[in-house]
């Protein structure tokens, strides 16, 4: 880490010098992309001169410990090592997060889209119950919460319900929630008693703003028709619902939950470029890793991020290797264990990549 740490810090003080070259100075754009690259090092190059500082008076305290001449030094210089070593614990553990690079987006409200999978009825009503605790988490969170487009099953879950979450840091938290989730439980349709197993898909994608993403207008096709509620109910008779069809990716989006023609139109576009956005990520990432796996797969039982055990009042996150109990709680929003699991997990990965 240490080679690492003192590759940045001679970068660092080469684009100080490079700034403050009188031909660079006067070429506006090559200052600023070097200004970007200066400040993105600029906490690490700060906490590791922290580090450095207090080795240096570490080294000083042990040489008097070494010495034992004067009891009272001596006594004083032990409290600083004891002191001291645990600031620098601290500080070498900042240093190895701010190696690690933040995702861009992270500050970013979400859109979750949760779809029933492999299960029937029963995966509906489990989609339901996966809104429920999103929704509950971002409460606890102070997040504000709004459907964007929702299509209910007849028992009252969703067979598609997509909604957008802000707050600051949402896609953060929430951006480890994307994937196939399984659960075990005997269903309220079940009169045997028997346990099903079912699955809803979860993908959360950073809201995109129009700087993020360059969409043409002449490439979108929106159709304007009459909202229907679940079960005939509520249709509107004025065409105020809306579906935005991107033509050359065949990306759509609808949203039909306002009774304002203009907020459908707006929302759906929002979830037009958060989609945009995701799929032009993913593209990113497959010229990266050709094997990479998609987000959120077929929604297969094989295919799970996590299990949710109700005979055994157990949760399994499988990539973190993560196991809790009491999925009340965690089905009422209680999920920063679990993401805190997740978000380690990743800043492991990330560490190891950046050090690789």
């Amino acid at each position: 880490m240490w080679d690492k740490l003192e590759e940045i810090e001679r970068r660092y003080r080469e684009l100080e010098a490079e700034m403050a070259r009188p031909e660079v100075a006067a070429d506006y754009d090559r200052v600023q992309t070097l200004a970007r690259e200066h400040a993105s090092m600029q906490q690490v190059v700060g906490i590791l001169g922290e580090c450095r500082h207090l080795r240096d008076s570490l080294d000083q305290a042990r040489a008097i410990l070494d010495d034992g001449s004067d009891p009272e030094l001596v006594s004083l210089a032990r409290d600083e090592v004891e002191r001291d070593e645990l600031r620098l614990e601290l500080l070498e553990d900042r240093l190895q997060r701010a190696l690690v690079p933040q995702n861009p987006f992270d500050e970013k409200d979400v859109i979750v889209e949760i779809r029933a999978a492999a299960g029937g009825d029963e995966a509906t009503l489990f989609a339901g119950d996966l809104f429920r605790m999103y929704s509950r988490y971002a409460e606890r969170q102070r997040w504000a919460v709004e459907v964007l487009d929702s299509s209910q099953s007849d028992l009252g879950g969703f067979k598609e319900i997509v909604f957008e979450v802000r707050g600051r840091g949402a896609y953060s938290r929430l951006k480890y929630e994307s994937g196939v989730h399984r659960v075990q439980r005997v269903p309220e349709t079940e009169a045997q008693g028997r346990i099903h197993t079912s699955t809803a898909t979860v993908a959360v994608l950073p809201e995109a703003d129009e700087v993020d993403v360059d969409i043409n207008e002449n490439d979108l096709r929106i159709d304007i028709f009459n909202a229907g509620g679940h079960g005939g109910q509520n249709v509107q008779k004025n065409a105020t619902a809306v579906r935005i069809t991107h033509v050359p990716t065949g990306i759509v989006a609808v949203c039909q939950d306002e009774r304002s023609q203009l907020k459908n139109k707006t929302k759906a576009m929002a979830v037009l470029r958060a989609r945009y956005l995701d799929r032009k990520q993913s593209r990113q990432r497959e010229e990266i890793d050709s094997n990479r796996r998609a987000q959120v797969g077929s929604g297969d039982r094989a295919e799970k991020v996590r299990t949710y055990n109700f005979p055994q009042d157990r949760m399994t996150d499988h990539r973190a290797g993560y196991t809790r109990h009491s999925l009340p709680a965690l089905l009422d929003g209680d999920l920063d264990d679990v993401i805190d699991a997740l978000a380690e997990q990743e800043q492991s990965r990330l560490l190891k990549a950046q050090l690789a």
